[in-house]
């Protein structure tokens, strides 16, 4: 049980330290996203 206890503590630590990471390529990927909506809805006829 000690073991079970220990290694979620270390999962839950490497997604505390990479959550500011995944935020960042969320946010990347909404920008691409919202670039994409304006630039195709700039440029229809």
């Amino acid at each position: 049980m000690d073991a079970v206890v220990k290694g979620y503590r270390a999962v839950s630590l490497l997604v505390w330290l990479n959550a500011d990471r995944v935020f960042t390529l969320g946010t990347v990927i909404v920008g691409l996203l919202a670039g994409a909506f304006l630039g195709s809805a700039l440029l229809k006829p």
